[in-house]
């Protein structure tokens, strides 16, 4: 990346001869931005080198997370990228549109289609994004390199070598499995940031000048890929915006923002307006934005700013990058990178003492891979993946589609859900509550005029209109419309905000009937728009009307502010008598008379109430441990209203212009303990999720369905958002609500909770397992000087152990256990092995002083009964501990697993109590075991299980107490 030159007023270039892709003029006019207080600049050139270096490294992979890290840091400020774009465009709204041209180097014809093309190869096409997208192999590459594929296949392949091709192919299968579903859901989210050419992809017309002696300006299309800088856009109700453009002429120029505010309502734009800094960006009236679009009027545009350099390119830039690994993730790599330590280093000198015993390599080498396999949870994978699928379908139940399956897992820890007011928490629907005068006391006849205006306006009908009507009709009000007359009708647009109907009756509905028949317009539209047009103000109960004076104005304004204080949504209604003799006369064509010295009545106020269930909803999850924060482009008022309605707490609110103005601490803390933000641009949510995250340390979900809200779904831990959404939102969300109801959320937090659950236990049991296990497999062989299981025997013992978890994502947990956020605890894990590891090795050994001194004979022990009494009790130990370790409660007592797991541990250990008296047994080496072993195994697993209950109390009391 370049850097920026100080800026000099005098250095413009008027030349046309080139604009290289970093335009000196512009890095001037945004270099201060880059700068400190003493004019240097920020960052380092080793800082940028790293940061350059670590974006580029494995693009779009979880390699990538450092430098997202540091970005979630810097939560109060924003990017270097956004830094750019925002003081280059400020430069150019406060500018005269001749400098504006001298900036871009440009003319008032435009440019020269040679120009225009040499421009195109040097900034390249006009495409939001430049992000490089991973292929499919280097996706396939990432999902591939995880320690514990590693792991399997090493083992595989040194089973095969050892002939031991069964579990050679078993280990295969469970690598093919992870791999192909991690690939799968990377290759699926790597192409969410694509969809955002949808906004700009259209023809552009476009001025140009041609002829070398003579220039000649015409006007042409092009795609919206080849428009540059400098060029002369000409735009119409409908078009797309290609490029950040400076308005050089406008007329009723209305653009919807929407695709960056996530606010419905239009704005208004003009080329005439000179801005300042203290103007909010997306407010500026002079400059509009790529991938916004005119609503209504007219007007041509500079192009300032192109591709990359656009403001929602700095915006949505982040857009398709993986998030960084979270807590399981990184645990989970942290467990694979010590068993292979562990593994390593046990199975170097298990082969050691095993070819220094018997001086056999082979065996010994084959006995090491035996104890390797023991070692490594080989199904983990597979009980991780079930155990999502299992939510997943779950979740399909309450009609919703998981696209993400480590999205339950994630769910199960959220314990901050972020979501958008609009159509989640209300209706999104307007209900009509109240018709006022202008001193604020209800009155029919507004309501009266209101309705005829909805009834008779032949243009589409608005919610509004609806809401009004069916208010009328629902409370019994009889106005006959059948008694009036429309003979025309001024339409609604986005500049004056208001529709007007003009309506004939032969009675006066003022009372008095002294010509044949009378004629009203009647306007109802934006209060302030209405308010415009009205020259006088009807007080009902002095029966007269007045001119509009300062005082009627002030308090007019003053009813609204209350009502809008209490979230609603107000129109203002007036009228006019039209006298037959004038109105004849009258060019219907020319709007501002017509429209003009009406009578204002009042007002109809409006209310997008909250939905029955949101309530309850965020009641449950709260119960849950989820705390709801708002965050929305509505006004804070209106967020407010809803939030009360819904049991949100409101002490604690801000604004995206409040945050705007805080530096970076104050911005933490801000966010930290405001329920309601309101107002918010796409790149605010972005960082109050990422503050959330990286200060707070909270897992994040957040619900969101519109562009605008597609940097913190792709930020967020758990991306949420409904079938109606916009295709990016949808794209960028893990999960995709069929239904806008949060009692769904629920029951995925809780299926999260349950899968996070059997997950944990099945770390917790193969570790505790697998370590005890070999660590007795080493103190049994330097003890007897012979292997205690054969490789056959261990590997038989392995696969009946890891088919019987199998059934481990079909248990349930403890209603305590799913009432609160469940987080991998990094000094849990260590200190759960620690404490009850012990425990399975003690029986292990005790096993082992049991048979010694009860059925040898002569100081010797039979080999066969040996390895026949020690595979058994093994086997029970591994598919029993489960039990204890699966509560905190008495297990068979006070807690019962479910009845998979049950099912799988008495089949289990049938089959491994049949395998020694079977046909099986003979062939494997095994032995007959008289009836009094099996009683000592009744009273070890007795005493087992005392020890471990009482141990696992003294851990729990311990750890939650001190650590």
């Amino acid at each position: 990346m370049e850097r920026f030159k100080f800026f000099r007023f005098f250095s413009f270039r008027t030349q046309l001869d080139f604009l290289p892709s970093s335009n000196p003029v512009r890095e001037n006019l945004i270099n201060g931005a880059n700068t400190d207080t003493n004019g240097e600049l920020r960052d380092g050139f080793f800082s940028n080198l790293v940061y350059g270096f670590l974006r580029r490294f494995k693009s779009g992979s979880k390699l990538s997370s450092p430098v997202r890290y540091l970005e979630k840091i810097d939560g109060g400020s924003k990017t270097e990228e956004e830094e750019k774009v925002y003081s280059w465009l400020y430069a150019l709204a406060r500018s005269e549109i001749y400098m504006a041209f001298e900036y871009v180097r440009s003319t008032e014809r435009g440019l020269s289609f040679t120009e225009a093309e040499k421009r195109l190869k040097e900034n390249g096409p006009n495409t939001p994004l430049e992000y490089t997208f991973p292929s499919s192999w280097h996706l396939l590459w990432s999902a591939f390199f995880h320690p514990f594929n590693i792991i399997l296949i090493v083992l595989s392949a040194l089973s095969y070598i050892t002939s031991d091709n069964p579990n050679g192919c078993i280990m295969l299968i469970l690598v093919f499995i992870s791999v192909s579903l991690r690939f799968y859901q990377e290759y699926g989210s790597s192409k969410a940031a694509m969809q955002l050419s949808e906004y700009v992809r259209s023809p552009v017309k476009v001025q140009r000048c041609a002829g070398r002696v003579v220039q000649t300006e015409l006007i042409v299309q092009v795609d919206q890929r080849d428009v540059v800088p400098g060029d002369i856009v000409i735009f119409e109700p409908g078009d797309l915006f290609p490029g950040d453009v400076r308005l050089l002429t406008s007329k009723h120029l209305v653009v919807s923002q929407s695709s960056l505010t996530g606010e419905s309502w239009p704005t208004e734009k003009t080329a005439d307006a000179r801005e300042d800094r203290n103007t909010p960006l997306l407010e500026l009236k002079n400059i509009c934005f790529m991938g916004t679009n005119v609503v209504s009027g007219t007007g041509t545009g500079l192009v300032v700013s192109t591709g990359s350099k656009t403001y929602i390119s700095a915006v949505f830039s982040t857009i398709g990058k993986h998030k960084p690994a979270d807590s399981f993730e990184k645990g989970i790599r942290h467990i694979s990178y010590v068993l292979v330590g562990v593994m390593l280093l046990v199975v170097t000198i298990m082969i050691l003492v095993e070819y220094f015993t018997f001086y056999d390599l082979s065996e010994s080498t084959l006995f090491g891979i035996s104890v390797a396999c023991a070692l490594t949870p080989q199904m983990l994978p597979l009980i991780i993946n079930t155990s999502l699928a299992k939510g997943a379908l779950a979740m399909a139940r309450e009609r919703c589609i998981v696209k993400s399956l480590s999205a339950i897992r994630d769910m199960g820890s959220m314990d901050i859900l972020c979501i958008d007011k609009t159509g989640t928490l209300t209706m999104n629907r307007a209900i009509m509550v109240n018709h006022l005068d202008s001193w604020g006391a209800p009155r029919e006849k507004v309501l009266h005029f209101a309705f005829l205006n909805s009834y008779f306006k032949s243009d589409q009908k608005y919610p509004l209109d609806d809401a009004i009507l069916a208010f009328v009709y629902t409370n019994g009000y009889r106005f006959q419309p059948s008694k009036w007359r429309k003979t025309d009708e001024i339409p609604f647009d986005f500049m004056r905000r208001r529709v007007s109907v003009i309506l004939e009756t032969e009675s006066n509905p003022e009372g008095r009937n002294i010509q044949p028949f009378y004629r009203f317009i009647i306007t109802k539209g934006a209060l302030e728009d209405v308010l415009k047009v009205c020259s006088y103000v009807e007080n009902v109960d002095m029966g007269e009307i007045t001119a509009v004076s300062a005082e009627h104005h002030h308090r007019i304004l003053n009813v609204v502010e209350e009502l809008r204080n209490e979230g609603l949504r107000i129109i203002g209604v007036a009228i006019k008598n039209l006298q037959q003799t004038k109105i004849s006369k009258q060019n219907m064509e020319n709007e501002d008379d017509v429209e003009s010295d009406m009578v204002f009545l009042g007002v109809i106020a409006f209310f997008d109430p909250p939905k029955d269930s949101a309530k309850e909803a965020l009641w449950r999850l709260a119960e849950k441990g989820v705390k709801a924060k708002v965050l929305t482009g509505d006004s804070l008022s209106l967020a407010i209203k809803i939030c009360k309605e819904v049991g949100i707490r409101t002490t604690h609110v801000t604004t995206g212009p409040e945050l705007e103005q805080l530096n970076q601490e104050a911005f933490h803390e801000k966010v930290k303990k405001a329920t309601v933000l309101a107002r918010l641009t796409p790149s605010q949510k972005l960082r109050v999720v990422q503050s959330l995250q990286s200060v707070g340390n909270h897992v994040v979900g957040f619900l969101g369905d519109g562009i605008n809200d597609s940097l913190a779904l792709d930020a967020a831990n758990v991306g949420i958002s409904v079938d109606s959404a916009a295709s990016v939102a949808k794209d960028l969300a893990d999960i995709i609500l069929l239904e806008k109801d949060l009692n769904v959320l629920v029951a995925g937090v809780e299926q999260g909770r349950l899968t996070f659950g059997n997950t944990m236990k099945y770390i917790k049991l193969s570790v505790i397992a697998n370590l005890g296990s070999v660590v007795s497999l080493f103190i049994v062989t330097l003890v007897l000087r012979f292997e205690p299981l054969t490789p056959i025997q261990l590997l038989v013992q392995n696969f009946l152990y890891s088919v019987g978890q199998i059934a481990i994502p079909w248990d349930r947990m403890e209603e305590d256990y799913v009432k609160i956020p469940q987080k991998w605890s990094i000094k849990s894990l260590p200190m759960f092995i620690l404490w009850n590891g012990p425990v399975c090795t003690l029986c292990d050994v005790a096993t082992l002083l049991f048979v010694w001194f009860y059925y040898s004979s002569g100081g010797k022990l039979d080999e066969s009964f040996f390895r026949s009494a020690y595979f058994i009790q093994g086997l029970l130990m591994q598919t029993l501990i489960f039990h204890l370790i699966r509560t905190e409660k008495i297990p068979f007592i006070m807690e019962i697993a479910s009845w998979p797991v049950l099912a799988s541990t008495v089949v289990i250990s049938a089959i491994g109590i049949a395998i020694p008296i079977s046909i099986i047994g003979d062939f494997m080496g095994f032995t007959d075991l008289p009836l009094s072993y099996f009683g000592f195994l009744v009273v070890l697993f007795v005493g087992y299980f005392t020890v471990g209950q009482i141990v696992k109390r003294i851990y729990i009391m311990v750890y939650k107490k001190w650590l």
